[in-house]
């Protein structure tokens, strides 16, 4: 087990009409604020009108700017940057799903940066943290970004898609009412399974040994995924259901199930590239990528991917042959994405051969991806190859 230091300060508030507290979390924290959102979802199910009202009862000076797209464009941010400057806003409320948020965390980081926020994401060297706080309500259960110190955004010149890290973009808040994915559409509700699933997947596949009690903890967390989204499926509108794939999106990427181990990270960052490009969701990409990246790397810990699938799919053991127990795992995983309707190969979104290539090379802009195996531009290549078969 590696050494590490845990801290997460985001207070969570879940629960039944737990965005009745929206008002009086906020004030905390300032009166005068950045409403940010997405689309009409938010006024079609009255939750924007409920917002505005709670913080308006508690005296807050509200600016607003929605038009989140999935997948974040940079230019939306420039512009909250710029309404936050101009109106001397110090804090940003994001009603929404993870795209919201890091959107929302993206403008918090650039209100104060001196040049242009982008540098934080193209480069890994470069640090700023002297963030704007943010609070959130959280609408769809998948990024995790809730809880998370990250944010991924999309630059349209280039159909660039990059993440920054810094522990100053966790919320000081995330309200989590699951009555409030009761309305989401069965494709977002999958798409959102595949992303929580992918968390725990990135962090469990590691190298490092005598993790015996976070691999459980992450096991435990993808077994109640798999069981509760055959159930939300069956009954969308099951509060008990849809709270324990709230939680779970949260648990996997709060970095709890971090603690001890090193993550891999490859599948998102080669996900990036084909959702950067073709603005697909990212949960659908993910589902179509890691089957692909687990055949191409299995052999490099075949015992992990064994315990992978006796543990978390009940595979049986077969001491003689490691090899195909590994493979039943990948198996199993792939059965699961196809029973809840997610895509499985990239022909299933229209994505072909032409640009991989570019993507590969995009990829690795930064350097060698992946800790599990360091993966370079032909082995990318390769995983886009098998991810197309």
């Amino acid at each position: 087990m590696e050494n590490f230091t845990y801290f997460n300060p985001t207070k969570i508030i879940f629960g039944k009409s737990a965005e009745e507290k929206a008002g009086i979390e906020t004030k905390k924290y300032s009166d005068r604020i950045l409403f940010h959102y997405g689309g009409s979802s938010i006024k079609k199910t009255g939750l924007y009108d409920k917002v505005i009202k709670l913080l308006k009862d508690e005296g807050i000076k509200i600016f607003e700017l929605g038009g989140v797209k999935p997948n974040p464009r940079l230019s939306l941010v420039y512009e909250g940057i710029k309404i936050c400057r101009d109106n001397n806003i110090n804090f940003i409320l994001a009603v929404g799903g993870g795209s919201v948020i890091d959107s929302a965390k993206a403008i918090a980081t650039g209100v104060k940066y001196p040049g242009d926020v982008w540098e934080l994401y193209e480069t890994k060297e470069k640090q700023f943290d002297d963030i704007l706080p943010v609070g959130v309500i959280l609408t769809i259960p998948a990024a995790g970004s809730e809880a998370s110190n990250g944010s991924v955004i999309t630059k349209e010149d280039g159909n660039l898609k990059r993440y920054y890290n810094n522990e100053n973009l966790r919320p000081k808040f995330a309200i989590l009412n699951p009555e409030i994915t009761f309305s989401l559409p069965r494709e977002q509700t999958v798409y959102g399974i595949s992303d929580i699933l992918a968390h725990c997947l990135e962090r469990y596949f590691t190298q490092v040994p005598n993790v015996d009690l976070t691999d459980r903890l992450i096991e435990g967390t993808i077994k109640s995924l798999i069981k509760n989204a055959y159930l939300v499926l069956e009954n969308p509108n099951s509060y008990d259901v849809r709270a324990e794939i709230m939680w779970a999106g949260t648990i996997a990427h709060n970095d709890l199930l971090s603690t001890g181990r090193i993550g891999d990270w490859a599948t998102h960052d080669i996900e990036h590239e084909l959702s950067g490009i073709y603005d697909i969701a990212h949960g659908a990409g993910l589902s179509v990528i890691f089957p692909a990246w687990m055949k191409y790397v299995y052999k490099n810990n075949i015992q992990k991917f064994a315990q992978f699938a006796v543990r978390v799919w009940g595979s049986e053991i077969y001491f003689d042959d490691e090899e195909r127990v590994a493979l039943e795992g990948i198996r199993k995983l792939e059965s699961f994405y196809k029973d809840i309707g997610l895509p499985t190969r990239l022909t299933d979104l229209n994505i072909f051969e032409d640009r991989f290539e570019e993507m590969a090379k995009k990829c690795v802009d930064r350097g060698l991806i992946g800790n599990f195996v360091k993966l370079d531009k032909n082995d990318i290549v390769n995983i886009y190859k098998l991810a197309a078969k």
